[in-house]
């Protein structure tokens, strides 16, 4: 009988285990708008499971490799902020934004997702874009945030100390407003350029999806 009543304590918690993770995807899904043609790309990532580590596709060819880290705060700047959303995308070495097609939907092809960990940290490692090929436009990479329960929107873009159009006057001007680390001092270490970007939560937002 003593044998039978553990049994049936360990399924029962089995049971609730599995209920929980359920529920957990659940809500995770419940944030994900149904219509792919329209909805942000932020939403159209495959992985089952995001982390707070992820990979641009090309990475391993690319000649100006780049790993960008850093801590993701809450609006009060203090506290770590866990399960957020970000998305980049980018133009290749070449300054060209390399575009595929998904069910009749373009995207750019340089492109990942992090979820930030319980102290708020996120790792990309990609590379340093070109300037874009039909402008005369900084070096950039562009990022989007998803915090939970919120609807996502798009922050400033991470930009290059090194880039040559980054004029003194608009280093200034940046330096001067929220985001100013979106400015990526570069690093190399062991063939491959280390910066790091901190973000806090509401205060570099440029523009929203919330309809």
């Amino acid at each position: 009988m003593k044998n039978l009543i553990t049994i049936y304590c360990f399924l029962c918690l089995i049971g609730f285990c599995q209920t929980g993770i359920a529920q957990e995807s659940a809500s995770a899904l419940d944030e994900k708008p149904e219509n792919f043609k329209k909805r942000s790309p932020i939403y159209d990532y495959t992985e089952k499971k995001l982390n707070n580590v992820d990979t641009i596709p090309d990475f391993s060819t690319r000649k100006n490799k780049l790993k960008i880290t850093g801590t993701i705060y809450e609006s009060d700047g203090v506290t770590p902020a866990k399960n957020v959303l970000l998305f980049i995308h980018q133009a290749d070495e070449n300054g060209n934004f390399e575009l595929k097609r998904s069910n009749k939907k373009r995207y750019v092809h340089h492109r990942g997702w992090v979820k930030t960990d319980a102290d708020g940290h996120y790792t990309f490692y990609t590379f340093v874009p070109g300037k874009y090929i039909y402008g005369n436009e900084l070096k950039q990479i562009l990022p989007i945030i998803k915090e939970p329960g919120k609807p996502e929107y798009k922050i400033e873009t991470y930009i290059f100390d090194d880039d040559p159009l980054l004029t003194e006057s608009c280093r200034t001007r940046i330096r001067q407003e929220p985001g100013s680390e979106r400015i990526l001092e570069l690093d190399k270490k062991e063939g491959i350029f280390v910066a790091k970007r901190d973000i806090i939560l509401g205060r570099e937002v440029i523009d929203s999806y919330a309809k």
